[in-house]
């Protein structure tokens, strides 16, 4: 089982010819409301692929079917921007909260991300219970010698290096490290439509292949598959595969 703490976001996203400038007017083509959030997105992805998830974080809704472990807070809002390949979020700091060992109970990976980092307890860190970090946004205090796995994007690798360190490159796939070992995965081809939540699903997708068993590189391609797969919708999520699609998309 696993476990994703951290971040929950309700998304507003539009669809724009062009970003705007100052005191600029633009008209959006689409507009979509919908759940977002590193770790969250991670979960609903861990779900979507048929994996026993827990979410611990301030939610305002269900996560499509994901065991969630709600803790008071104010869910934050964004606003989200796409256009011309790359996009532009607005959006608020998110509350903390505890992570309590006891919530982690039956777990066999904890996965988190900047919000959920560090919100752990001491006791999280005691063993029993293999943590992922997601470092697309900056983790303060992050110490990689108390983690299974690290996750930077290529912008903020700075060399440190866990037990496995995967460092995600958009699209032009990812590059793993595991001790003197360097595996390069190459991306998926696929017409995005957006890539927002990419890195998050990639993550997820990543972690319930580990737990599933699968050795590292098999991990990583259907990571990679799962990740582009989901670039196919305007949001984050709609577009996450299934196990059979994921499979049907590998072979």
């Amino acid at each position: 089982m696993i476990v994703c703490a951290g971040l929950a976001t309700r998304d507003t996203i539009f669809d724009v010819p062009r970003h705007p400038g100052a005191d600029d007017l633009v008209i959006a083509t689409d507009r979509v409301v919908a759940g977002g959030g590193p770790a969250a997105t991670a979960a609903v992805a861990i779900k979507r692929l048929g994996g026993d998830v827990r979410f611990i974080g301030i939610v305002d809704d269900g996560l499509e079917g994901v065991d969630v472990v709600a803790v008071p807070g104010r869910v934050v809002e964004s606003v989200i921007l796409v256009g011309d390949g790359t996009r532009s979020i607005v959006t608020e700091a998110p509350e903390l909260f505890t992570v309590t060992r006891d919530l982690l109970e039956g777990a066999d990976w904890l996965h988190v991300d900047h919000v959920g980092y560090a919100s752990l307890a001491p006791a999280c860190f005691d063993g029993g219970v293999k943590i992922s970090v997601d470092a697309g946004i900056p983790v303060p205090n992050l110490d990689v010698d108390a983690i299974d796995l690290y996750a930077p994007p290529q912008e903020r690798d700075d060399g440190r290096r866990a037990p496995i360190t995967v460092v995600t490159r958009g699209g032009l796939g990812c590059t793993a490290y595991i001790g003197d070992e360097t595996v390069e995965i190459p991306a998926y081809p696929v017409e995005p439509v957006s890539t927002l939540g990419a890195g998050d699903v990639f993550h997820g997708a990543l972690v319930a292949c580990l737990d599933r068993g699968l050795e590292l590189r098999d991990a990583l391609v259907r990571a990679n598959v799962c990740a582009a797969l989901s670039c196919r919708a305007l949001d984050g999520r709609s577009a996450i595969p299934t196990w059979d699609e994921l499979e049907a998309a590998v072979e």
